[in-house]
């Protein structure tokens, strides 16, 4: 089976929160409404700097995503 890269996550129990899964290395979840990542996995070939630098260019994408499924929302 193929995954997406980013999935579109929400649940009733946090109402005001938009979560975004990364389903690609490294494995994270992130929520919109305050940027906080929690990662599934923990990225062991990367040090600190190189992962820092991924995971901003992921929170971008991750933005883009969202917006980009916002707008396919409200064409429907």
């Amino acid at each position: 089976m193929e995954l997406p890269k980013f999935l579109l996550g929400d649940n009733t129990d946090f109402p005001d929160d938009i979560f975004i899964i990364h389903l690609d290395y490294p494995r994270f979840i992130i929520n919109l409404k305050d940027d906080e990542v929690e990662f599934i996995e923990e990225a062991e070939d990367l040090d600190e700097a190189e992962l820092n630098a991924e995971m901003e260019g992921l929170i971008v994408l991750a933005n883009e995503f969202y917006d980009r499924e916002m707008e396919r929302y409200e064409k429907e």
